[in-house]
């Protein structure tokens, strides 16, 4: 293993096809916290596999947590335990204290029709007591030997840990026309994104200048959501990072009813992957659906971008319908998508003590 340049990252990413937004060498410019570092395996000469690593400090020690968000970029049929080892035996000697990982690999799939009957059964709660329609054994082999490994899973209480969510929710896109995703959603998705179409809501593509009044959007809908906001200048730094990468990694959308911002998103795509990144709306005007309108223009746009999976990001494991949660599950199964799995994030202690002594100091942070 070695540090590989951006170029040699962002080559190996297009090769493959896709791989997550964070493990693309632009996000380390968007996580100034940490320092980032792109990494790659060799075989032989061959570069094999990359990694975005994110270093965080231990409060005035130059001892780190290395974090790679929803990666590294291998191939998970080979051999974990050779790729685990050089990770390690490459990271320890930076200072890395603790290795945090997040394959991004699904172990099972639910799919709408079963969300559905799920939601409408009291005696059905989580997920995880559902039987799923499709379960990728070599994935959870992936598990098992980062277990034996010495690798320990985080908790994800609810499906979400300290990281990124374990659950997921995606829209599969391969081979469909526009027609053909349409007529996957349910009835109300439809009439609500007729109603804005017929009502006059319009969506356009907004630049960085635009990013200040999505932001006011978004800080009205974490005020009414009760959740706490990212500044503007995440959103610039975000926006300049990523661009600068790629012309149309990250792309804002807005819509508009009679000059009105009635609601404004962001969307990333990487290769054949597009993620539905943030949201925002108005409590004015929430009956022209323009949340409706957007995301059936980012779903267009992906498709025409040559996207296979449309990613509505993260979802709790509740399906019980009395769970508050469960409103968002409700709200992206009507798009006809489904629920899936991720293997998790998985911790390795390479020193026990700082490992513990930086976990504790991260919960009393929140």
């Amino acid at each position: 293993m070695r540090t590989i340049s951006a170029e040699e990252h962002l080559a190996f990413v297009d090769a493959v096809g896709a791989a997550s937004f964070l493990q693309t060498p632009a996000w380390a410019a968007v996580k100034r916290e940490w320092r980032g570092e792109s990494i790659g395996w060799f075989g032989g000469t061959e570069l094999i596999g990359v990694a975005l690593v994110l270093y965080r400090q231990v409060p005035k020690l130059k001892r780190y947590l290395a974090y790679l968000p929803e990666g590294p970029v291998l191939d998970w049929t080979g051999d974990v335990e050779a790729a685990m080892s050089a990770l390690a035996n490459y990271l320890k000697p930076q200072g890395a204290f603790g290795i945090r990982i997040g394959p991004a690999i699904i172990t099972r799939r639910w799919h709408v029709a079963t969300l559905k009957a799920a939601l409408a059964d009291d005696s059905v709660k989580t997920l995880t007591s559902l039987t799923a329609d499709e379960t990728n054994e070599s994935a959870v082999a992936v598990g098992r030997e980062l277990q034996r490994l010495g690798w320990r899973e985080l908790s994800a209480e609810g499906g979400f840990s300290a990281g990124q969510p374990k659950y997921n929710f995606q829209l599969r896109l391969a081979g469909l026309s526009e027609d053909e995703v349409l007529a996957g959603m349910n009835q109300l998705w439809r009439r609500n994104i007729r109603k804005a179409a017929k009502l006059g809501v319009e969506v356009t593509l907004g630049t960085r200048e635009d990013l200040a009044d999505f932001h006011r959007v978004y800080v009205e809908t974490a005020e009414r959501d009760h959740f706490t906001p990212r500044p503007l200048s995440y959103f610039e730094t975000m926006w300049d990072a990523m661009t600068a990468e790629a012309p149309n990694r990250l792309r804002l959308y807005l819509a508009r009813h009679e000059s009105d911002l009635v609601a404004a998103t962001t969307l990333v795509q990487v290769g054949t992957h597009a993620w539905y990144s943030y949201g925002a709306s108005t409590t004015n005007k929430r009956e022209v659906r323009g949340s409706n309108a957007i995301q059936w223009q980012m779903i267009r746009d992906s498709l025409a971008g040559g996207a296979e999976v449309y990613d509505l990001r993260g979802i709790t494991d509740t399906v019980d319908p009395a769970d508050p949660h469960a409103g968002l599950l409700q709200f992206k199964v009507g798009t006809g998508g489904e629920a899936v799995e991720y293997l998790g994030e998985w911790d390795l202690p390479l020193n026990r003590a700082l490992y513990a002594g930086f976990t504790a100091y991260m919960k009393r942070r929140g």
